[in-house]
């Protein structure tokens, strides 16, 4: 853990894990699996976190690859043909929809780490970290699915903006670690993600938020073909009535 910083800063943020993990849980049909998986991984990478195995970064390929490439190859498996009729039926829309207000204290978070000196300033919302948008208008795109005055249009449009939010600060954090790639944050670089708690940031909070965008965009574009080919069926039909009429 990081020397001198503030303790609630680790008790807030591994709430905030804790938060975003039960919400992916009950947003994706309650699966024990689910949970189960989620929890071993968190616990392998806090133990590698916690014995320092993240802070040696002059190795290649870097250690870091070890969070960053499990939770890439089980999302893309995630968006396969396979798995997408069990996703469309399992999905709670409301409750996947509300998760994204976890980037709140995220943000939060980020920004005290910051004032410790742990993360450039460009990964706070003072600096190129707009993420926080996502999770403020969360409660409202929310609000409008519970109410069903949530058009189609406009959560592809939400959830398409919220994923590049959260795509660029996820990629400038990983240029401003202390790898061999590092671009930014040269005089106060990301450091904090090497550390447990904050190790689960990159591991299990960023996977899930890109995850839930990402199979909810598939979601929503399907039903939105749907519709469409439905109303050119019954057009087709009523077009062939008057014809025979």
């Amino acid at each position: 853990m990081i020397e001198d910083l503030p303790g609630w800063i680790n008790i807030v943020f591994l709430l905030t894990v804790g938060v975003t993990v039960l919400m992916f849980y009950y947003a994706n049909g309650s699966r024990k699996e689910i949970l189960t998986g989620l929890i071993i991984w968190s616990a392998s990478q806090s133990f590698l976190a916690l014995n320092g195995f993240y802070l040696i970064t002059d190795t290649f390929p870097p250690r870091f690859i070890l969070v960053l490439l499990p939770t890439t190859i089980l999302i893309i498996i995630s968006l396969l043909p396979t798995y997408r009729a069990k996703l469309s039926k399992d999905r709670n829309r409301t409750v996947s929809t509300f998760l994204h207000t976890v980037r709140i204290p995220v943000e939060i978070i980020l920004f005290y780490l910051f004032i410790n000196k742990m993360v450039p300033e460009l990964m706070t919302f003072e600096g190129r970290n707009f993420d926080i948008l996502a999770g403020l208008t969360a409660p409202i795109v929310g609000t409008l699915i519970l109410t069903r005055r949530a058009s189609n249009g406009l959560l592809i449009s939400w959830n398409v903006i919220s994923l590049v939010l959260v795509c660029f600060i996820m990629i400038n954090g990983i240029l401003s670690s202390e790898l061999p790639f590092q671009q930014f944050g040269f005089e106060q670089p990301n450091k904090a993600m090497l550390y447990f708690p904050f190790i689960l940031l990159p591991a299990v909070i960023v996977p899930i938020v890109i995850h839930t965008h990402l199979t909810e965009l598939v979601i929503l574009i399907k039903e939105r073909n749907t519709a469409y080919n439905n109303a050119n069926g019954l057009l087709g039909k009523q077009a062939h009535k008057d014809i025979h009429a």
